[in-house]
Order: C-alpha cells, then structure tokens, then sequence
C-alpha cells in the first residue's frame, strides 16, 4: 500500500514517522519525502497510520491535482538540496520527475498554490540562503554559486526583493525569521 503525505519536507519528517510507525507496529517497507510505502496487509490500519500523520502535521492526499502539487514541491526541495544545476531547465526538469506535460504540471501547481513554480523556487531557494548565512561559514559569492545564481548580485537582488533586508542586514541580525520548506507559498 502507498499513501502520498502532505508536508513531509525533510529527513527529519521520515526519521519521525519511520519511529511512530515501529511503535505503533505497523510495517512500513520505505518512507521518501512525501510517500510512505506500508508493508502487505495495512490497509486494515488506515485509522491508525492517519491519526499518526495527523499528530505529527502531516496530512494524506487523495486527489490527483493535490499530488501533482506535493510532487512538484518534493522534487523541488531534492533539487535543492542535492544542489543538481537548479536553473538549467526547470520546466524540463519537472516533466521528466511527473512524467507529465510541463504547461499542466504549472497550471495546476498555480490554481492550487497561487505562485508560479519558478517564483516558489526562487522562495526555496531564498530560504536556503538564510540558513546558509545563518552557518556564518560562506561567502555571499559562495552561496551565490551553491544556489545556481549567475552571479552574488543577482541572489543579492531577489533576497532584498523577497525578504525586505540585504543579506547583510540579514547576517546582522540575531531573531532570524525563516520559514519552515513546508509552509512557503
């Protein structure tokens, strides 16, 4: 049995869920970022592993468009931290991840989210900065270049732009505000 699960972003979230379900003594055969994969026999379980989810913020999807969204989203956050060429082709790079049409992957992604998928990646992308400046251990050229910029003015530009701060103002500050992956839209 396989079920998609809304607002799982991280290893953490599977580290988590991996627990809950060994302690519940429902076996699951490979947790990824936004999938679970039950073992034979589960289905009788689905109460239990839904409560679990729930607990813990996270949600089950039933619809297709739902689905491509999140599908969207996780192939975006492995993008991102696999750190794979992030602006060669992004359109491109998503049809081949869904296996679907890029120009509908988009509309649906818009129609449910409100954001392009270009500007929720630039958003990705800006909250990874912080975290990297956050680590005080890179220049903003070397974050630049980690996150695919042209060039550290081009990151400077779309930081200030989304986030009303340089990434100097940024650096100086010590209450940071970053978002969890999961809540940017």
């Amino acid at each position: 049995m396989k079920l998609m699960v809304k607002n799982m972003v991280c290893d953490r979230c599977r580290s988590v869920l991996k627990n809950e379900f060994s302690n519940a003594g429902i076996p699951v055969k490979e947790i990824r970022l936004g999938e679970i994969r039950f073992s034979e026999g589960c289905e009788n379980r689905l109460k239990s592993i839904e409560e679990i989810l729930t607990d813990h913020g996270f949600e089950l999807i039933g619809d297709r468009d739902a689905m491509t969204v999140e599908h969207v989203k996780r192939s975006l956050l492995e993008k991102l931290r696999t750190n794979s060429s992030m602006n060669a082709n992004l359109s491109g790079f998503l049809a081949r991840q869904l296996n679907r049409e890029y120009s509908m992957i988009s509309r649906v992604f818009r129609k449910h989210q409100g954001i392009t998928i270009e500007k929720y990646f630039i958003r990705l992308k800006i909250e990874r900065a912080k975290e990297l400046i956050q680590m005080e251990d890179r220049t903003f050229s070397e974050i630049a270049y980690e996150l695919d910029y042209s060039s550290s003015s081009h990151l400077a530009k779309q930081f200030k732009t989304i986030t009303g701060m340089s990434m100097g103002d940024y650096r100086k500050l010590r209450h940071w505000n970053r978002r969890p992956l999961d809540k940017i839209v």
